[in-house]
């Protein structure tokens, strides 16, 4: 399979409307999303992390046509997917883009054995007999680490690790070029995560799958990700490679996650690291602060914060939406 982008997603915006009164009169807009752009190489990972409310899962709804846009546009090889006709979504667009969400519990029907949940996508799609789709739901199985003999069982005779597994499984069905995976080991045990994020790993090596992961945990961030975009209140802040924002951060929204997720490490305790506490919350998106979304608990801010909105500007090797 050719190398080169993928996903290119440019300057998307969604804005959910506020209304009031029985003429449902629109008084102001949420804005969930503000103007993002970023891209994803065929075979590679992008991360985009932020607190909740940032706008994550609104991107991926995007990308998944689950949300319309309001502005902007996604290129799925080259090819803007809103304007691919019903029968291009449905045979070429929507197959090869799946999704693993963090709760694989709330996404199975409990009645359904795991054969009909893994081998639906195949029975709706496809033209598969029912021998063929046994078949390929059995190879599916396997190669997410669970026994043949699994098949027949319910979603509750498994374990949270292992119904994630099932959902990995009936993501891959269609042979996806990007899957979309939605806190994909949030829900899990900490002895658990390793597993399944090395089975994600290994999947991508084995098939040049692409993958956009939605998450919070830095540790699950800079293990699976060759890219990462970090995001404020609809926005991206900081966006690089993984290796250089993770360990070298610019942004200051960028330093206080990485501060606040080694704050119980022993050896920065014995170095006497100040870790970086935010004040407040995030506002909110309906009436966001009118310079940079950061200034209102930002550490280092300045007047010129208050006022405008930076640029997302080349600093270095990655882009940052910062004055400082």
């Amino acid at each position: 399979m050719a190398d080169g982008l993928l996903l290119e997603c440019n300057n998307l915006t969604k804005h959910y409307p506020v209304t009031k009164g029985l003429l449902q009169r629109t008084i102001g807009y949420v804005r969930a999303i503000d103007g993002i752009s970023f891209e994803i190489e065929r075979g590679k990972t992008l991360s985009l992390v932020g607190e909740s409310g940032a706008g994550k899962t609104t991107v991926s709804k995007m990308i998944l046509m689950l949300e319309r846009l309001t502005a902007g546009n996604i290129l799925f090889e080259g090819r803007d997917i809103y304007k691919l006709s019903r029968h291009q979504l449905k045979r070429e667009y929507r197959p090869r883009v799946q999704s693993v969400q963090q709760n694989p519990w709330s996404s199975m029907n409990p009645r359904m054995r795991v054969r009909d949940i893994v081998g639906e996508p195949l029975v709706v799609n496809t033209k598969h007999t029912r021998r063929q789709i046994r078949t390929k739901v059995l190879e599916l199985l396997e190669q997410v680490g669970l026994a043949p003999d699994q098949a027949d069982y319910y979603p509750h005779e498994f374990s949270g690790g292992q119904r994630q597994r099932i959902a990995v499984a009936r993501a891959l069905a269609l042979n996806p070029s990007l899957v979309v995976l939605d806190e994909p080991v949030s829900a899990l045990d900490v002895s658990i995560r390793a597993q399944i994020m090395n089975l994600l790993k290994d999947l991508q090596d084995q098939y040049n799958l692409t993958y956009l992961v939605i998450a919070h945990n830095l540790a699950t961030v800079r293990f699976m990700s060759h890219t990462v975009a970090i995001m404020y209140l609809g926005q991206i802040v900081e966006y690089g490679e993984t290796e250089y924002v993770l360990q070298e951060p610019l942004h200051p929204y960028t330093k206080a996650l990485i501060s606040a997720s080694t704050l119980t490490l022993p050896e920065d305790q014995e170095q006497g690291v100040e870790p970086i506490i935010l004040s407040g919350e995030m506002p909110s998106p309906l009436n966001p602060p009118p310079g940079c979304r950061f200034s209102t608990r930002c550490p280092v801010s300045k007047d010129v914060c208050l006022r405008e909105m930076p640029e997302l500007k080349k600093v270095e090797n990655r882009w940052v939406r910062c004055h400082q």
